[in-house]
């Protein structure tokens, strides 16, 4: 019987892309698989049609060769027709895996050509700094973990005068194949972990890493505005990548330590501000801390405790807003303690004098003892 056009077969036309060509052949290889056609002949024979059509137009040039020549360009023992199951060379675990492993991530020829290329671990630190150096900016020098090349293995692991072999689970690979069903799927080596070699005498300064962990000295500058539990991230200055990857990433979290005065609440300040009882009656300049520096305003004759003052612009320059916050100083007026007799007789007087002037001098007294009596009357 004559064979049928390959074209034809995965239903594409001759100037089909390589990914309309693959796209075709998937959807044709999970309709006529065994797997899903269990005792069809004729599933298994169309299944073998569209793996060789695939295998010869995913080629360039048995593509060219069949474009110009017909069947006859090509050698037929090349593509699928000529046997070799489902499960050999050639077979299904092949092709239907290679294209399983674009879906995933790559084919899966390309992935098992060699060990496979692993990132370095990202490493994290901490540091504690004060809420002044997270407002204007801090640089800090900090010893952090890094790792050399072994002087003795020269990198490689193993002992002087051994080396490396390489690993029969994964031929060298560093990844396994396992079939699952119609999936094919790759896995890194449990042998060789993805190195595709074994150290059977390792390097004993390294331990058989290759690498030697010691310490350098990196300078850190936090940035102005910077709030607690943000992180910064240093490129390439992480654990070393396996098989000549790149290495992680440095990560240092930023802790601010609670400060003695102010409360920070994103990009503004709090402060609770005691004064006196005489400084809250007949009002007055007074002085409050900043990041800045120190500056006054007046406060206003009869501030009761709990009023609170906004200084607009005193607060911290946020990294994401670029503007600073501002300031609350909340007012706490101190009751006198450990008076003299008579600071104590002084203050007996004042009451007397404010009782005989009326709701006038005290109105939230007033105006609470007048809810009391409605209540109980």
């Amino acid at each position: 019987m004559a064979k049928r056009d390959f074209y034809q077969i995965l239903g594409v036309a001759k100037n089909a892309s390589e990914e309309e060509i693959k796209k075709s052949y998937r959807k044709l290889a999970m309709k006529y698989h065994p797997d899903r056609n269990p005792d069809s002949k004729e599933s298994e024979e169309k299944f073998k049609e569209v793996k060789e059509a695939y295998e010869m137009l995913t080629n360039p040039e048995k593509r060219e060769a069949y474009d110009r020549y017909g069947h006859a360009g090509v050698d037929p023992n090349m593509g699928g027709g000529g046997g070799g199951g489902f499960g050999g060379a050639g077979g299904f675990p092949d092709s239907f895996g290679d294209i399983f492993g674009d879906i995933f991530g790559g084919g899966g020829r390309s992935r098992s050509s060699g060990p496979q290329v692993y990132r370095g671990a990202d490493m994290g630190m901490s540091l504690d700094i004060t809420l002044e150096q997270a407002a204007h900016g801090h640089s800090q020098e900090l010893r952090i973990p890094t790792w050399d090349k072994c002087e003795t293995c020269h990198g490689s692991g193993a002992k002087p005068g051994t080396s490396p072999v390489t690993c029969t689970q994964c031929g060298g690979h560093g990844q396994t194949r396992v079939q699952q069903g119609f999936f094919s799927i790759q896995q890194t080596c449990s042998r060789c972990h993805g190195s595709g070699k074994i150290i059977a005498d390792p390097c004993a300064p390294c331990g058989g890493e290759g690498m030697i962990k010691r310490h350098k000295v990196q300078e850190v500058n936090i940035p102005a505005g910077i709030e607690s539990g943000m992180s910064i991230r240093y490129k390439g200055l992480g654990q070393p990548g396996t098989n000549g990857g790149p290495p992680g990433d440095l990560l240092i979290e930023v802790r601010v330590k609670p400060h003695a005065v102010f409360n920070r609440e994103g990009d503004d300040l709090h402060c609770e501000m005691p004064i006196s009882f005489v400084k809250a009656t007949l009002g007055g300049d007074i002085e409050v801390p900043t990041l800045s520096g120190k500056v006054s305003f007046t406060i206003p004759e009869g501030t009761q405790s709990g009023r609170t003052f906004r200084l607009k612009a005193k607060g911290i320059k946020g990294r994401r807003s670029g503007y600073p916050g501002d300031l609350f100083c909340h007012v706490a007026v101190e009751t006198p303690v450990k008076l003299t007799d008579k600071q104590k007789d002084l203050l007996r007087e004042f009451e007397r004098l404010t009782v005989e002037g009326g709701g006038k001098h005290s109105p939230q007294s007033k105006g609470w003892m007048d809810k009391v009596k409605d209540f109980f009357e």
